[in-house]
């Protein structure tokens, strides 16, 4: 997932402001009966399909119908549903970042699940959780992932290899020239600056008395994500990174930089595997290095999942089909064939997926990581935690200014939007 930034919510269908027809029609006891020769439509995520190709036969065979399946970015798949599941064009399943479903319920684009515990059981806590608004659920896990650090043998071996972000910056004093750098990250961007930031004690919602994000209690602006946001702005004002990484264009001149083996290490996440192969480059790949209080950098907890469309015509086959294709065999098949980290526990210690550097970092750091906040409210904090760090990585403002400034945004813009959730 290369930056997703549309998440969020709570469950909204029924209230008045939401048009009946928003939350899509229902499956009649008569739909149920018929849906022999019936067709599924499921969006897989692009050059995803592959993973699912041998599950989607057998389901056709085993309750013969026609399962169609359609190749869209996972990230952008919930924007065309409000418009094509209305129209009576979109899927029976379809997959999403478990960040979006807070807004997805909201909005009444897809179906609560009716699954079982021991089915639910399957699959690690913070994924499950990430399907899970006011207790409901609402998807099934399919992958994770999450940030980990990406270093180039050939300039730097694992025995080498700094310990803690401060040994980075050090290494990084030695080694950045304006052409080469040690090592580089996107800290203009929240989804990556939390990793420092949270490691240091600021975090994005506080937590209810029932373990609930909580949008009233802010911590982008506490001392911890001062702290980290200050650890961050030396890196750039040392010349340790270059300029071009900030803003819309950095994650291609992070990367580029790597694949052309001018920089030591990167953070950066599992999608980047492939890419990094193709490009040549002998890399290594762990979990993110810890900080001078100890506590290893955290990362945000990225999940795949299936959800059922709202609009479907045959939900109870389509929540069928998505627990299938979601279970432990069919996991471990499509990680086989797309090398996404599956969420199911019991595949964290299989031996054929632990073989992979990539499965390994990803699952170690994961220890470490924090869920995206799934409520609607999250929608308000990407742009203007953004900007306050952008214009901490360029030195226009201190950090304490820049994130008190886009705390007092962040709450505006809640209030506004969602003083009525």
């Amino acid at each position: 997932m290369k930056m997703v930034k549309k998440y969020a919510g709570v469950m909204l269908c029924a209230a008045v402001s939401l048009s009946l027809a928003a939350c899509g029609p229902q499956e009649s006891s008569s739909e149920k009966t018929s849906s022999k020769g019936s067709e599924l439509v499921v969006w897989e995520d692009k050059e995803k399909s592959i993973g699912i190709k041998d599950a989607v036969a057998e389901f056709e065979k085993e309750h013969d119908i026609k399962v169609k399946v359609v190749e869209k970015p996972y990230a952008q798949q919930i924007e065309d549903l409000r418009m094509d599941g209305p129209a009576g064009t979109g899927p029976d399943v379809l997959t999403m970042p478990g960040d979006q479903i807070g807004t997805a319920v909201t909005e009444g684009l897809i179906k609560e699940l009716n699954v079982e515990k021991d089915v639910q059981s399957l699959y690690t806590d913070a994924s499950i959780q990430s399907q899970m608004v006011d207790q409901k659920l609402y998807g099934l896990p399919k992958a994770v992932e999450t940030t980990v650090l990406f270093y180039n043998k050939d300039l730097i071996s694992e025995d080498e290899l700094p310990q803690t972000l401060e040994e980075w910056y050090d290494y990084s004093k030695k080694t950045a020239d304006g052409s080469k750098f040690g090592f580089l990250a996107l800290f203009d961007q929240i989804y990556y600056a939390q990793s420092v930031m949270g490691g240091y004690g600021g975090y994005i919602f506080g937590k209810d008395k029932d373990g609930n994000d909580d949008p009233s209690d802010l911590g982008i602006n506490n001392e911890g994500a001062v702290k980290g946001a200050e650890l961050i702005q030396k890196f750039y004002q040392d010349g340790l990174f270059p300029a071009g990484i900030v803003g819309e264009q950095g994650i291609n001149v992070l990367e580029s930089l790597f694949t052309e083996g001018k920089a030591a290490a990167i953070i950066s996440g599992p999608w980047n595997v492939e890419a990094f192969s193709k490009a040549g480059i002998d890399y290594g790949i762990t979990k993110l290095p810890k900080l001078e209080n100890g506590k290893n950098m955290s990362s945000f907890i990225g999940v795949k999942s299936y959800n059922v469309s709202a609009f479907s015509k045959h939900a109870e086959l389509a929540q069928e089909l998505a627990v299938f294709l979601a279970n432990e065999k069919n996991s471990k098949k499509r990680y086989e064939q797309t090398k996404e980290v599956p969420a199911v526990q019991s595949l964290a210690s299989d031996t054929a997926i632990m073989k992979s550097e990539a499965a390994r970092a990803v699952t170690e750091q994961s220890r470490f990581s924090e869920q995206t906040p799934n409520i609607p409210e999250m929608n308000e904090i990407w742009t203007p935690a953004d900007s306050a760090l952008q214009t901490i990585a360029t030195g226009k403002t201190d950090p304490k200014k820049a994130l008190d400034q886009a705390a007092e945004t962040a709450k505006g813009q809640m209030k506004a939007k969602h003083s009525g959730t």
